[in-house]
C-alpha cells in the first residue's frame, strides 16, 4: 500500500516580488568575476554585500515582528536562496537561516529575546551537528564521544564538530551535545571558544566556507540549552535540506545557461554543436529535472509552516533534496563534458557549477539517504 501525499503548491505575490529582487540583486553583486575573486578569501563573501543583504531585511523574512522580522514565513526565503544558487553568492544566510529556525522551533523566550533581533541586525549563527560526516548517523549526529559533564559553574563540553558552516565568522553556535544519555542543543557565544578552537576546512566547493570547531572547554549555563532540543534539532535537519535543495535549483538554472550559451556560439564540422542530438537531449533532460526541482522546493515551501515540521512537510523536503542535487550533478558533470576539453580547466565556468553540485550532493544528507526515509514515509 502507498501513501497519498500532499501535493499543495502555491507561489504568493510576496514570494514573487523578493524572487525578481533577489535575482536582481544578486545578478548585480555576484558575476562571475566577483565570485571568483572571493575564492580565497578568507570568508569567502563580501562583507559590504552581506551588510546590503541586511538592509534589505532578508535575514528578518522568516522571523516574527516581536523580535524585529517581517513574519513572512520560512517559505519565503526560498526565491532568495535559489537566487543565491543561480549566481554562486557566498555568504552566511543559510546558516544563519538555520541557527534562527532552532531558537524558533526550540529556544526559550529569553534565548529568542537575545538572539533574533541580533540576527534581525546581521548577527551570524551558526549550526554546529556532525560528529563525522555521515548526516545518517543515528541520535541526530550525537556521537558518544560529544560528552557533557555537570560541574559547580555549568556545563561543560568537551569533541568537536565536523564541517561548521561559515564557523569563522559567526557570532553563536548552536551545537548538538549529548547530555545525560540524551541529544540536546545548547547555545555557545563564539567569545567562549579557546585560542585556536576553529581550524578551516579544505572544501571541493571554493565558493563556501566550513570549519572543524573545538568545544572542549567550553562551559555553558543550563539556561543555554534550549529545552525543545529534539523536535528542534528534527526539523533543522530537514529545513537545511531543503535550503540546499533551493540552492542547488538555482545553480542548476545558472549551469544550464552555460551548457546553452556554449551550444549556440560553438562551431565544430561547420555546424553550431547545439545541432546535435547527442547533445540536445541531455540539455532538454536538464530543463525538465530542474523544472521538477522548482515545483518540489515550492511545494515544500508551501506546506512547511511555523510549527513542527509535519509527516506531509517532511516528504516534501526529502523530495526536493534528492531531486534538486541529483539534478544539480547531472547538469554539472554535462556541462564539463559538453565544453571538451576546456571544461576540465580551472577557468571554465563549468568548473564551479561541478564543485557545487559534489558538496551539496552530501549536505544535510544524499539522495540515497532521502530517499531511503522516504521508503518508510509512503510505502508500507
Amino acid at each position: 500500500m502507498t501513501r497519498t501525499a500532499n501535493t499543495a503548491l502555491s507561489f504568493s505575490d510576496e514570494q514573487a516580488m523578493l524572487l525578481e529582487s533577489a535575482k536582481g540583486f544578486c545578478g548585480d553583486k555576484s558575476d562571475s568575476n566577483a565570485v571568483r575573486s572571493l575564492l580565497k578569501s578568507e570568508s569567502g563573501y563580501n562583507p559590504g554585500v552581506w551588510n546590503e543583504m541586511v538592509a534589505l531585511g532578508w535575514t528578518g523574512i522568516a522571523i516574527p515582528e516581536q523580535y524585529g522580522g517581517f513574519a513572512m514565513g520560512l517559505g519565503s526565503t526560498v526565491p532568495v536562496v535559489e537566487s543565491m544558487g543561480r549566481y554562486l553568492l557566498g555568504t552566511p544566510f543559510i546558516a544563519t537561516t538555520l541557527a534562527a529556525q532552532a531558537l524558533l522551533r526550540g529556544g526559550s523566550e529569553a534565548q529568542r529575546e537575545k538572539w533574533l533581533p541580533a540576527i534581525v541586525e546581521g548577527a551570524v549563527g551558526s549550526m554546529a551537528l556532525l560528529d563525522n560526516e555521515d548526516w545518517g548517523a543515528k541520535l541526530c549526529g550525537v556521537s558518544a564521544t560529544d560528552t557533557t559533564a555537570i560541574s559547580d559553574s555549568g556545563i561543560l563540553l568537551t569533541g568537536k564538530k565536523l564541517l561548521v558552516a561559515d564557523a569563522t565568522v559567526a557570532d553563536f553556535f548552536v551545537v548538538s551535545i549529548n547530555h545525560g544519555g540524551n541529544p540536546a542543543l545548547a547555545i555557545v557565544d563564539a567569545s567562549q571558544l579557546g585560542a585556536g578552537a576553529i581550524s578551516a576546512n579544505t572544501l571541493i566547493d571554493e565558493t563556501k566556507r566550513a570549519a572543524t570547531v573545538d568545544f572542549s572547554g567550553v562551559t555553558v549555563s543550563p539556561d543555554a540549552l534550549l529545552p525543545h532540543s529534539e523536535q528542534a534539532l528534527k526539523d533543522v535537519r530537514l529545513i537545511g535540506a531543503l535550503l540546499t535543495a533551493a540552492e542547488a535549483t538555482g545553480t542548476s538554472a545558472a549551469t544550464l545557461d552555460c551548457i546553452v550559451s556554449y551550444l549556440t556560439s560553438r562551431i565544430q564540422f561547420g555546424r553550431l554543436i547545439g545541432s546535435y542530438q547527442s547533445l540536445k537531449h541531455p540539455t532538454v533532460d536538464i530543463l525538465l529535472q530542474m523544472d521538477s526541482a522548482r515545483s518540489l522546493i515550492y511545494h515544500a515551501a508551501t506546506v512547511l509552516d511555523e510549527g513542527p515540521v509535519s509527516e506531509d512537510a517532511e516528504i516534501a523536503c526529502r523530495m526536493a533534496k534528492a531531486q534538486a542535487t541529483e539534478t544539480l550533478l547531472f547538469a554539472g558533470d554535462r556541462a564539463v563534458q559538453f565544453h571538451g576539453g576546456m571544461g576540465f580547466t580551472y577557468d571554465c565556468d563549468a568548473m564551479l557549477y561541478i564543485r557545487r553540485a559534489q558538496w551539496a550532493q552530501h549536505q544535510y544528507g544524499d539522495a540515497q539517504h532521502h530517499r531511503l526515509h522516504l521508503a518508510k514515509l509512503l510505502l508500507d
